[in-house]
């Protein structure tokens, strides 16, 4: 099953509708972009994208595979119970569901009708911000975007479904969320939006840790500048986030590895 280092698995192209088909390539295209740009967890943490045309299911990955070999037929497809519809013969490997994926991922797809992709990691950056009392500061233009950003308190490892009705109380109808002592989370109706606010809330955090680490005080910004900014960011002010990166990021993908539409 394995070979090179390359787990052999049978394409689903063809097997599947267009849409979950193209679904799928966007979901594995996240998953190489998240490992790419330094946010991946090895095999843990996941990300989810919702079945186009169906009721109540949605795509994630196999508990098991890296992020950087996560193909488009790899991909499981499960229900908002945790059932496991769709899933590639993984031989001896007996890769199944993250559990606590699938707790996290099934809670926000029910709750949210607008959410078509869900984003969670554990960076270093964002792990270290959200153990902060303060959590997010607005420090930089980037961070003013999610001057609205949200908060889970740390309950344990999320693998009880009781913890479902917080967790989405607590995101609300945003976009971004810090699971305090733990990670961060983002949704978007796409995959490429979703995207494109874990990449900004990733640089924000980043940006706040450096800024903390010079041991100088911080300069502040008036109120009245970051509602404004904050109010420049929204979709409705400006374009629809990852509307026009998302091509871009693909093609970064196809000049160098294009295993991810197997």
């Amino acid at each position: 099953m394995s070979k090179a280092g390359v787990l052999q698995l049978p394409s689903l192209k063809g097997k599947v509708s267009d849409a979950e088909w193209q679904a799928r390539v966007d979901l594995a295209a996240c998953y190489r972009l998240v490992a790419i740009y330094g946010m991946a967890d090895m095999a843990a943490n996941h990300i989810s994208a919702r079945v186009p045309g169906e009721e109540g299911t949605f795509l994630i990955n196999a508990y098991g595979m890296m992020y950087e070999e996560i193909t488009a037929s790899s991909l499981l497809k499960v229900d908002h119970h945790g059932n496991i519809l769709t899933s590639p013969d993984f031989g001896d490997l007996k890769y199944g569901l993250n559990k606590a994926g699938s707790v996290i991922h099934s809670a926000i797809h029910h709750a949210r009708a607008d959410v078509g992709c869900v984003i969670h990691t554990h960076s270093w950056a964002s792990m270290a911000v959200s153990s902060l009392e303060c959590g997010l500061l607005p420090l930089t233009q980037t961070a003013m975007r999610f001057l609205k950003i949200t908060y889970h308190d740390y309950e344990g490892v999320v693998l009880d479904e009781r913890e479902q009705e917080s967790l989405c109380r607590d995101l609300g109808m945003g976009e971004a969320m810090i699971l305090r002592n733990h990670g961060a989370l983002t949704v978007g109706r796409t995959v490429g939006e979703a995207f494109n606010w874990m990449h900004r809330l990733e640089l924000s955090c980043h940006a706040q840790l450096g800024a903390m680490s010079c041991n100088s005080p911080l300069s502040k910004v008036s109120q009245k500048v970051l509602d404004e900014t904050w109010n420049n960011y929204q979709p409705g002010t400006r374009r629809p986030y990852g509307v026009m990166e998302w091509p871009a990021l693909l093609r970064k993908l196809d000049r160098t590895d294009i295993s991810y539409r197997d």
